[in-house]
Parts: structure tokens; C-alpha cells; sequence
């Protein structure tokens, strides 16, 4: 039986994420939530202390070094609204021990606190960076170049570049030599679009002519800026004999570009002659990840395998894993500026959140390269055997349609009360990362079902399109049917079932407690949808026409959605409800709850109503946590335990 420990210690272990390389090598930036909200750090790349960077109140959303000077990128939004500034941070001072002197100040470079900015790169020469934002039109997003002062002085105004077509139009990286910038164009999670705008004039270049939907994305500048890398779905099936092109004959044209294959692979883009080529064995698992060296030498690809994360490296066909590491997930891969080094983000169920770093040896011409990775950070464990945590088990069960659901099983010692977790997105997938939380849920005896119902991401483009606008509730009867695997293989109690989820899937626990109210002994909705229609009317208008892909729009479909929608619904919910809220939620709109709040306590159904005023889509803030997760657990105590 494992040791249990008050809730807030769980809430108190830390995790440490998002690395990015000083220009010389010798220290990395991060973001930590040890203050208990993610700031910016450093630590040198041998270990040693860490030194905090950033000391804002609210949650720093990411940090990136300059290529040239020690100074750093990072940004920040207002309360969780979303609406994100870009901040250069620069040293004061001239330690030579830290790579941004002894001291530290920022610059506020966006200034536009009413549009959100994403980050689109530094500029090979670490004079500009370039950034999306809907600066003009809260629905499109535009790109802007903006000259850097380097040390105290003062940086220019941004320069509008090109405006995008609508909705989210992304600056991802400057060309080799500084000329292009490469920009994606998300239409959907389904179809995107590649292009490069030139600076000096402003012209803008599609890459990617297709029919249909087809995935284009992580892309990345080949070294000699003759090519585009990017993960993609395209296929031509008729071409598979044409086109080789490198010694390894890894890749084959797309002559057409009028197929999409399910499983999104590694692709090619030659910008000379406009050809895209896609790599030529068939995956069997979907490519979640590309980064290049700068020096043009490795290929660092993650693929997802049911959930699990494996980095390989490519060079002209040879390939290599990386090894050592325990079962879990990776995110933000990145290089240093020589090309020896990898550094990314890494947890899973019993390692927190850290970041690992890693020395390539060897030369693919002629000797296998080799990665063994070591922890560089150690975030706090707050005294907790992690020994003691549960490794989920990947079981797979039967819906209404004879369809396999793939779901993490995780089993508490003793049969007993059960929390169904459906994950957000939709087009998300439950992993096997680390969660406090699901840890002190079992150590209290309570087993965790969390199934990738259709819709989910990481097991192909069918699957993830299964739950498209009409075909909706067809992923709320296979959350459903995970409830019946619960009873018909005994795992725990029928009668003390509870479904949790946030986001979309506090859309489905919403879903799962009216259309299938038997099933539940009590249901937790965090910042989920209740009416589609006042949903899309109200949620930030940037993200309505991507939503619209997803759900349906309300010209064509306002009857289904209202037909779905759980607020109409509600006469039949028999459980209590917990919700829980951030009043500046811009994607889900606050409004969501306290319609559905208001009708359970109209009907008299115990509900209880956590709203926050400092939190946006969901909870970041420790102090928020540790007010909301205690009062969570006594919430399922009071109804699932006897």
C-alpha cells in the first residue's frame, strides 16, 4: 500500500521544461514553476545552481536565447488571458560566470496589451526578431519584424511585414541567411500551410499547393536554406518510384500532392523547384517532432508511440535512438549552437517534469552515433517516494462499433471508487506523463481510467476526424463504454464511478452526465463547454473559424449543436457536480460554468462552483491549485467513498 501524504504535497512537486541554449554552449534557459507559477531560469550546462531570471506574477509562457548575445526572449500574458507580450531580457553587469552578467532587466518590446504575439524567431544575426500577432484584427494574425538594441538601449517600433489570411498565421523561423522568414498556416488541426515571406519586400511564397486536408507542420529550414523539413501527411502513392534524391534514398517525390496518408511522416521541401518529397517507408507510428543542428549534421525526430515519446537522429538514412531514458513524453527538443549538444523537457509517471541534456558522439559517415542523456535539472519532489507511483497499463476496450479505444489503466492497490478522465483538445491524447495529482488520487485508493476516445491525436488522421462536427456524441458513448470495461471486468466499483476533465473534456463529462446519467456517481467539469452556440459566438475570435473545423459552425449547424449541447440537457443529470473556472478564460469563455451552475442549483442538484479571478483556461498559479484540488478530493470523498 503505497504512503499517503496531504494533498499539497503532491501539489508542491515541481517541474522544469522548454530548454534553450546560450549562444556559447555553456548554459541553458528554462522554465521552472519552483516559485510556484513558470518563470525563466538558468543553469550551466555542467549542473550547479540555478538562477532565476524572471519575477513576474503571472506564468511566463516561454524563453529562447539569442544566437549571438547573451540575452533572451521570453513571454508572459495577464492573469492567463492570453493575450501575450514579447520581453527582452538582458544582463546587467559583467559576471563572467553567468552568460547574462551578474544582473538582469527587461524590455517590453510588444507594448500591446489588447493582442496576443506569438514568437517567431531571432534572427540568425541577433539584430531582429520576427512575431505573429493580431495587432490590427482580433480574428488574423500578422507578421511583424522588429530591429533588437542589444545591452540597455532601446529596440525599434515592429514593422508589419504581411498580413495573414485570417486566423492563425505563425512566424517560425528566420532563413540560414536571413532573408525569408518561414511562416505556417494553421486551418485546422487537420490542414495546415506552409510559406516563406521575404523581408526585404514583404512577398509571400506558398509551399504547399494541395487538395483536400493535408498536415504540414514543425517545419524547419534545411542548413543551406535550399529546403524546408516539416512533418506532413501528403501522398502520392503513383510517385513512389520518382524522385530520389539524397544517398540514403530516404525520401520520394509527391508528384501531384492530391493524396494524405494517415500517419503524418518526415517530408522535404525543394524550394528551387516547388517538389515536395516525403520519406519513403511506410510509419507506423505518427512523427510528432523534427529539429535540425545548425550545422546541418543531425535530424532529431520524436515519434509518439501510444503515447510514449522515442528521439531518434537522421543522417542520409542512418539512424539512431536515443537511449536511457525511462517511459515517458519529450517536448522541446532543442540544439546547441555547434551542434554537439541536445537538450529537451522530459516526465513520465514516476519522473516529474525535468529538463535532459545530452552530448552527440560519434560521425554518421562512418560510426554509430550515441546519446546517453543525463538530468540536468532536478526539480522538487517534495519529499515523496516516487518509487511508490503507478505506471499505467495501456489496455485497449471495445465500443458501440466494435472499435478498439486505446486507455491508461492505472490500478490503486485495492478495488475500490474510479475516476474516468477524458482528456481537452479534442485532438489531444492522454500520455503517460507525470501527474501529482493522479498520484494522490491513488495513493487514497482511487484507480484512474483515462481513455483516448475517437478524436484523439497520435494514432492517425481517420481516428482523429472520427468525432467531426455531427459525429460528436460518437466519443461520449465511447467514454461511455469505458464505464461499462469498468464493470464488465470488475475493476473496481460500478457504483462509485466518477469522470473528471478539463476543457473539451469537461465538454464530455458535461455530455456524460446527461446522456448517460446512470453511469456516474459524481462528475467535475474544469473550464468545459455546456452550449455550443454561446461557446462559439463568445470564444476569442482568433480561434472561432479553427473551432468551426471541429465542432461545426452555427450557420450550417446551430440545430445539431443546440441538440447536443449539455445546458438542454440538464433536466437529466442525477449526480452532483463540481466546476471550476478562471474568469479570463479566452477560449472557453466564464460564461460557460455559471449557465450551467446556475440551472443545477435552479433544479436543486448539489453543485459546487470554484471560480477564479487570476486564472485563465484552466489553473496555473500554485495558490490556486492547492485552494482547488484539496476541495476536488473532499468533493469525491463525500460522494464515492462509503
Amino acid at each position: 500500500m503505497p504512503h499517503l501524504f496531504p494533498i499539497d504535497r503532491y501539489l508542491n512537486v515541481r517541474a522544469a521544461s522548454s530548454p534553450s541554449f546560450s549562444p556559447d554552449g555553456r548554459f541553458v534557459a528554462y522554465l521552472s514553476n519552483t516559485t510556484g507559477i513558470p518563470q525563466a531560469w538558468l543553469i550551466p550546462r555542467a549542473g550547479r545552481e540555478p538562477v532565476q531570471l524572471t519575477f513576474g506574477s503571472d506564468a511566463v509562457r516561454e524563453v529562447h536565447f539569442s544566437p549571438e548575445r547573451p540575452e533572451l526572449i521570453f513571454s508572459m500574458d495577464a492573469g492567463g488571458n492570453e493575450r501575450t507580450q514579447l520581453y527582452r531580457l538582458f544582463g546587467v553587469g559583467a559576471d563572467r560566470n553567468h552568460s547574462i552578467g551578474d544582473g538582469w532587466d527587461f524590455e517590453n518590446l510588444t507594448n500591446d496589451p489588447k493582442a496576443i504575439h506569438g514568437f517567431g524567431g531571432w534572427s540568425q544575426d541577433g539584430t531582429r526578431i520576427a512575431f505573429s500577432a493580431n495587432r490590427e484584427d482580433p480574428g488574423r494574425f500578422d507578421v511583424y519584424v522588429q530591429e533588437v538594441a542589444s545591452g540597455g538601449g532601446n529596440s525599434g517600433a515592429p514593422r508589419l511585414l504581411a498580413k495573414g489570411p485570417g486566423g492563425y498565421y505563425s512566424a517560425v523561423e528566420w532563413s540560414p541567411d536571413d532573408r525569408f522568414i518561414l511562416v505556417e498556416c494553421v486551418d485546422s488541426n487537420v490542414n495546415q500551410d506552409l510559406y516563406i515571406i521575404e523581408v526585404a519586400t514583404g512577398e509571400v511564397r506558398k509551399l504547399t499547393p494541395h487538395e483536400g486536408d493535408a498536415q504540414f507542420k514543425s517545419p524547419l529550414w534545411s542548413h543551406d536554406g535550399k529546403a524546408i523539413h516539416c512533418i506532413t501527411t501528403i501522398s502520392d502513392l503513383d510517385s513512389a518510384t520518382k524522385g530520389y534524391i539524397d544517398p540514403g534514398k530516404c525520401y520520394r517525390r509527391v508528384s501531384e500532392g492530391k493524396g494524405s496518408s494517415d500517419l503524418p511522416t518526415k517530408g522535404y521541401i525543394d524550394l528551387a523547384s516547388g517538389c515536395i518529397y516525403i520519406w519513403s517507408l511506410v510509419p507506423r507510428h505518427e512523427t510528432e517532432t523534427l529539429r535540425l543542428s545548425p550545422d546541418g549534421r543531425w535530424l532529431a525526430v520524436s515519434e509518439n508511440i501510444d503515447g510514449r515519446s522515442k528521439i531518434h537522429f537522421i543522417n542520409s538514412g542512418f539512424h539512431t535512438e536515443v537511449t536511457g531514458l525511462p517511459v515517458g513524453v519529450a517536448n522541446g527538443i532543442t540544439f546547441s549552437s555547434d551542434g554537439r549538444m541536445i537538450a529537451f523537457g522530459y516526465d513520465g509517471p514516476r519522473h516529474n517534469s525535468d529538463v535532459w541534456i545530452g552530448l552527440i558522439e560519434g560521425n554518421p559517415w562512418d560510426e554509430p552515433i550515441e546519446v546517453q542523456p543525463r538530468q540536468l535539472t532536478h526539480s522538487g519532489r517534495a519529499g515523496l517516494p516516487f518509487s511508490e507511483f503507478v505506471e499505467p497499463e495501456l489496455i485497449h476496450y471495445k465500443t458501440f462499433d466494435g472499435r478498439e479505444i486505446p486507455a491508461w489503466w492505472y490500478a490503486a492497490t485495492e478495488p475500490g471508487p474510479v475516476i474516468v478522465y477524458p482528456h481537452g483538445g479534442p485532438e489531444s491524447q492522454t500520455r503517460p506523463n507525470f501527474s501529482g495529482l493522479f498520484q494522490y488520487f491513488l495513493a487514497r485508493g482511487y484507480s484512474i481510467l483515462a481513455p483516448n476516445v475517437r478524436g484523439s491525436s497520435g494514432y492517425g488522421t481517420a481516428f482523429m476526424n472520427l468525432d467531426n462536427t455531427t459525429k460528436r456524441m460518437d466519443s461520449v458513448a465511447d467514454l461511455a463504454h469505458a464505464a461499462y470495461w469498468l464493470r464488465d471486468n470488475k475493476k473496481g466499483d460500478p457504483k462509485r464511478i466518477a469522470v473528471y476533465g478539463g476543457s473539451y473534456g469537461g465538454f464530455m463529462v458535461l455530455a456524460a452526465v446527461t446522456h448517460y446519467p446512470e453511469l456516474w456517481a459524481a462528475g467535475i467539469d474544469v473550464v468545459g463547454i455546456c452550449n455550443f452556440v454561446t461557446f462559439l459566438e463568445q470564444t476569442g475570435e482568433w480561434r472561432r473559424a479553427h473551432r468551426e473545423k471541429e465542432y461545426g459552425n452555427l450557420r450550417e449547424h446551430r440545430e445539431f449543436l443546440v441538440g447536443i449541447s449539455p445546458i438542454h440537457h440538464a433536466d437529466k443529470i442525477r449526480c452532483p457536480l463540481m466546476v471550476i473556472h478562471g474568469a479570463n478564460d479566452p477560449r472557453v469563455p466564464v460564461g460557460e460554468a455559471e449557465q450551467i451552475v446556475a440551472v443545477l442549483k435552479a433544479r436543486g442538484v448539489p453543485v459546487e462552483y470554484l471560480r477564479y479571478e487570476d486564472e485563465g483556461h484552466g489553473l496555473v498559479k500554485l495558490k490556486n491549485r492547492l485552494d482547488a484540488y484539496p476541495k476536488m478530493a473532499a468533493f469525491l470523498d463525500r460522494y464515492l467513498k462509503p
